[in-house]
């Protein structure tokens, strides 16, 4: 094949090199605009996962690369004058200048033509697509090619919120990965500082909008603005200087992350390669990883045989998903650096805690075999905060509102059953609630207990009022006399979503016969062939007002330990927060307040009727997924502070199901950014659910300070007794069982001794 390279940084010189290797008949030139020597950065992290790669691919590239390694082993966060060391995260580093005129001798080497100081406009990029079988644009994140065909590629660009300057200091940091968080007359600022050779160190500064234009580095000169940043970190420079090696950039140098995503990675015999197609944010510190390791994966497709169209269709499907991977984590990292300032009052353990796992790359496990010590005081610091000498993991420790004490953090999600008859629990309920509470969860929640008949989301769905009274309290004797578990009523109203049919006949659609009148607080219906519900009235708000109350004293003479208001998913109660179910033009509806208005009076009116010894949550939905037409989650933080400032004890903190026009973005535990957002600007506990199926996600969340609680709804489908299973999957003995199961312990936990043994 006859190739042209656009861009000579490591993902380029990278692929050229893999494609000599796999056949030296290739006619390989590289264009690069700047000359041999220029870099722009300063160091390139790599794993040593990643050198495995670059060993199979390219042993000789790999040993000159390696002979030019810093080793590191540490994290250490430096916080004002705090800091604190984890161990075990086997990094290197190289200088990206090194790091490039290696790859260009090794091409070279191969015989790889590289042209220097070349500039690329759309005529020259026209006329190499025509006179060569494959243009490779391996030529950044500002890719020139990626502009000239922008149509082709379906780019969007994200430019993330904080600004940083990509630095250098001969100070020394090559016992650890450091970063340092300073707290200044205008807001906190930051570096990220690691070695990558002998005697030289990159050093990131970073900070959010305000601190940036506070200081004024808008406006100052690079000289201007690398004085100010070592007067900031002048304490951790030890009379070093900072360097920038960005001098043909005018201004402070300050940039702004562009996160780059495109649909597609090529078109005719054009293909996009590194930042070019995606980029990963420098605090995972992966972009040059993804870039090499996408050199591999091309150069394999084309010579495989293939038509060039499939062969470069099968390198987008191949690399795409693992791309993806990345720049999700980075995507969670990045996040997590434009929010830190909602961190820095944590204690220092859970600080550091939340930035080791915030990519969600890294979990609690993972953790512990790189450093098992630093884990284990870890996790005696959280015990001791929820009043347990113990050392075991976070979801084992116990939690207190107002007088009900929990014997740990797993909870046991509302999921409809559908069995209920006539709106009476039947045999069914007591067994399946009586099961997971038998399974070792602190805290059982039921489905959603309707307040009437005409709240019931289906005909199958339970009621509680006088008539349910006497099977929920045998429920709950049951529970309260054979386990630790305690029980929580979650009471709602189906609203415009009521009158459907059972969950496995027809999801959300209307019973074919027998339907019953609906209400919202608008005249919205839920799908187009829903039934249209009648917009409450002041009669309606007074009357449901009073079948909360009678539903919230029934709990409490049937004996339920908690109880939480629904306000979620679209049902009642939510159908007032939310603007796309609320188009009222009274004094309910319109701004946030006057939506919470109808919400917060029977919230008050609940409360006022549960005994004051007992907790009370409210779930939310934190996001409606309709852009800005929904309750966003900044909306959510307001939600929630209302709901606490009237007496919620907690947040049980959900998100969608308000419209079927919705675009969720799913994921592991991806409800856990919102609750993680309101607990900690708020300082309010929460609740939360979304995707968490494993132990490592309940601790991970519990231990970064995401939630206080953690909900599982599938994996207690799968398994009742899915936190005693747990327990011996971890190897925690102390975990109680059921008396009569005693001899079940003793032989799962032996069982898994044995097996880790023989592992």
């Amino acid at each position: 094949m006859k190739i042209a390279i656009l861009g000579g940084g490591p993902a380029g010189l990278y692929f050229a090199i893999s494609m000599k290797l796999r056949d030296a008949a290739h006619e390989i030139t590289v264009y690069e605009r700047n000359r041999p020597d220029d870099t722009f950065g300063w160091g390139v992290v790599l794993s040593d996962e990643t050198m495995g790669n670059f060993g199979e691919n390219d042993p000789v590239s790999e040993a000159m690369i390696r002979q030019n390694f810093a080793y590191w082993d540490d994290i250490k966060v430096v916080r004002g004058d705090d800091s604190m060391t984890s161990g075990g995260h086997g990094f290197c580093g190289i200088g990206r200048m090194k790091l490039l005129l290696l790859l260009q001798e090794r091409a070279r080497d191969l015989d790889v033509t590289l042209n220097f100081e070349t500039e690329m406009d759309e005529v020259r990029i026209a006329d190499l697509k025509a006179s060569h079988d494959l243009v490779v644009a391996a030529d950044g994140l500002n890719s020139r090619v990626r502009k000239t065909y922008a149509d082709r590629f379906g780019a969007q660009i994200d430019l993330r919120r904080n600004h940083f300057v990509w630095l250098g200091t001969k100070q020394k940091f090559d016992d650890a990965f450091t970063f340092i968080f300073e707290q200044t007359e205008h807001g906190w600022i930051w570096a990220h500082a690691y070695q990558f050779d002998d005697d030289t160190a990159t050093f990131i500064v970073e900070c959010g909008p305000e601190t940036y234009l506070a200081f004024g580095f808008d406006t100052l000169s690079q000289a201007d603005s690398i004085a100010l940043c070592e007067r900031i970190f002048a304490r951790h420079l030890g009379g070093h200087s900072l360097m920038t090696n960005a001098n043909h950039i005018r201004g402070s140098a300050w940039i702004q992350f562009p996160r780059v995503t495109c649909e597609s990675w090529h078109f005719d015999n054009v293909v996009l390669l590194g930042d070019a197609s995606a980029t990963a944010h420098f605090s995972i510190g992966s972009g040059s990883k993804l870039g090499m390791e996408s050199a591999i994966a091309l150069a394999d497709e084309l010579n495989a045989g293939k038509r060039l169209s499939q062969a470069l269709a099968d390198y987008q499907q191949a690399r795409q998903l693992q791309v993806l991977r990345v720049t999700s984590a980075a995507r969670n990292s990045t996040e997590w650096f434009e929010e830190v300032e909602r961190y820095l009052d944590l204690d220092l353990t859970q600080f550091t805690y939340s930035l080791l796992t915030r990519s969600q790359r890294i979990g609690h496990e993972n953790l512990r075999l790189r450093d098992p010590e630093w884990l284990g005081n870890a996790e005696s610091w959280f015990q001791s905060r929820a009043g347990s000498q113990s050392r075991r993991r976070p979801m084992f420790a116990p939690f207190k509102l107002r007088d009900m004490v929990l014997e740990n953090r797993v909870v046991v999600s509302p999921m409809a059953q559908y069995k209920a008859v006539d709106g009476n629990p039947t045999d069914w309920h007591f067994v399946h609630y009586a099961e997971r509470a038998k399974g070792g969860a602190g805290l059982v929640f039921t489905e959603m207990l309707c307040v009437s008949p005409e709240g019931r989301i289906t005909p199958g769905c339970p009621c509680i009022g006088p008539d349910q009274e006497a099977a929920w309290r045998r429920l709950n004797d049951f529970i309260h006399a054979e386990t630790d578990a305690k029980i929580c009523a979650q009471i709602g109203h189906a609203g415009r979503k009521g009158s459907t049919r059972l969950a496995w006949e027809g999801i959300d659609k209307p019973l074919i016969e027998g339907n019953w009148p609906l209400i919202s607080a608008s005249a919205l219906p839920y799908l187009p062939e829903s039934q249209t519900p009648k917009a409450m009235d002041r009669a309606d708000m007074d009357r449901i007002k009073a079948q909360f109350v009678a539903a919230v004293q029934t709990a409490d003479r049937a004996g339920f330990d908690m109880i939480e208001m629904h306000a979620a998913h679209g049902y009642l109660l939510a159908s007032f927060i939310s603007p796309v179910t609320n188009l009222r033009e009274d004094e309910y509806g319109g701004d946030l307040e006057n939506r919470m208005r109808y919400p917060l009076e029977v919230f008050a009116a609940m409360r006022g009727a549960w005994p004051a010894s007992k907790p009370m949550t409210v779930r939310i939905s934190a996001h409606d997924w309709m852009g800005d037409d929904g309750v966003t989650p900044e909306d959510a933080v307001r939600i929630a502070a209302l709901f606490h400032q009237a007496g919620a004890d907690a947040i049980n903190v959900s998100s969608g199901q308000t419209s079927k026009d919705e675009k969720p973005v799913y994921g592991r535990m991806f409800q856990a950014p919102f609750s993680d957002r309101i607990r900690n600007e708020l300082g309010v506990p929460t609740l939360v659910a979304g995707n968490i199926y494993e132990p490592d996600h309940v601790n991970s969340i519990l231990m970064a300070g995401r939630a206080d609680l953690v909900l599982l709804a599938r994996p207690h489908l799968a398994d009742p007794y899915w936190t005693l299973h747990a327990a011996v999957e971890l190897g925690d003995t102390a975990q109680a069982w059921p008396a009569p199961y005693e001899g079940g312990r003793r032989q799962a936990n032996t069982l898994a001794e044995r097996a880790k043994a023989m592992a």
